[in-house]
């Protein structure tokens, strides 16, 4: 039985006569909320028996859900092979985050990363990616509130390592008779796989880009993320100054603030000089601490210091306030806590 929701509507219309009926498969689906042909009643009933016995339309269990009294929850959703994928809602003023995983595991070992001590188990396939927005939405938004929500993803793994299904599901997700997302509501966040930033810059369709930046120097970023040491920042930084941006549209930096290490003054006067007449926004990252890391959350006094040092040089930064910090919320820690 093949999974639904690693198909796009035109791999499903190949399948089926007439092709038309996609269309109303991926409605019923995406924009009905419905997961059992039987109640798909604008196709014939023959056709939803024959669906029936070749689609799988259930959505992943969710193995546990973590409330925390942010009203942030994080998600392990159970796979059909067993493995688990880490979601989490985050509900916001003005529109809510869904954060999602690209696989399970993630082979780019950063050192001040939860995810990147499990190593990579598998890429996630189209449907796996897709489908964990779906949980996430229908558990948290309303029937009218259904299209209030943008995702990131930032979950656990690199999505650009695993392009292809990210891609799929990039496309599943943007289809105008599916969930019908402007890829002004996702943004991809990559540790800085080159030749795939260059790939995706050639897309018809490209999400917001992220980039987790994560040291200023080329020694500072040698040591805590590894990929550096295969494409370091200058050659990142060509990279990401030739990657086409909309009109008043720039390329976010994620920068984790780890105490003692990349929180300095001098490490924000680094990243001024690298970010210099480029159309970028910074999101600072106060660490989220975890008894596994070997690393600490600066006090609030630096990370309001370093944020002030970027303002003043004309360098947009915003704090990222830690959420759900009381269900285990970086990344991979679900997963190595609860799932082996």
């Amino acid at each position: 039985m093949q999974f639904f929701y690693d198909r796009e509507r035109q791999e499903i219309a190949a399948a089926l006569e007439p092709s038309f009926r996609a269309t109303q498969l991926y409605k019923s689906v995406y924009q009905r909320w419905i997961t059992d042909f039987q109640q798909m009643t604008d196709l014939p009933k023959p056709l939803r028996m024959s669906l029936a016995q070749d689609w799988d339309l259930g959505l992943p269990e969710i193995a546990r859900r973590f409330d925390s009294v942010d009203g942030t929850r994080r998600y392990l959703i159970k796979l059909q092979d067993g493995e688990m994928a880490e979601a989490v809602y985050i509900p916001e003023e003005n529109r809510n985050t869904i954060c999602i995983s690209s696989q399970v595991g993630c082979a780019l070992a950063c050192t001040f990363c939860l995810t990147g001590q499990l190593g990579l188990i598998r890429n996630l396939t189209a449907g796996e990616i897709v489908t964990q927005a779906m949980v996430a939405q229908r558990d948290n938004l309303s029937w009218e509130q259904r299209d209030s929500f943008n995702i990131v993803m930032m979950g656990m793994g690199e999505p650009l390592h695993n392009y292809d299904n990210v891609m799929k599901a990039l496309r599943i997700l943007h289809d105008e008779n599916g969930m019908n997302m402007s890829m002004s509501r996702i943004t991809l966040s990559t540790a800085g796989m080159l030749p795939a930033i260059e790939r995706l810059a050639d897309e018809p369709i490209i999400p917001n880009l992220a980039i987790s930046l994560t040291g200023a120097t080329n020694d500072k970023r040698n040591e805590l993320m590894p990929i550096n040491r295969k494409y370091p920042i200058e050659k990142l930084l060509e990279a990401v100054r030739r990657f086409p941006l909309k009109h008043r549209q720039r390329v976010t930096f994620e920068y984790v603030l780890l105490k003692g290490v990349t929180d300095s003054p001098e490490d924000a006067h680094n990243l001024v000089r690298l970010l210099k007449g480029m159309r970028a926004k910074v999101n600072l990252i106060p660490l989220n601490e975890a008894e596994e890391l070997q690393y600490s959350r600066p006090s609030d006094v630096a990370v309001q210091r370093f944020q002030q040092i970027l303002v003043d040089n004309h360098i947009s930064a915003f704090v990222r306030k830690n959420r759900g910090n009381d269900i285990s919320a970086a990344c991979g820690q679900l997963k190595k806590k609860w799932a082996g």
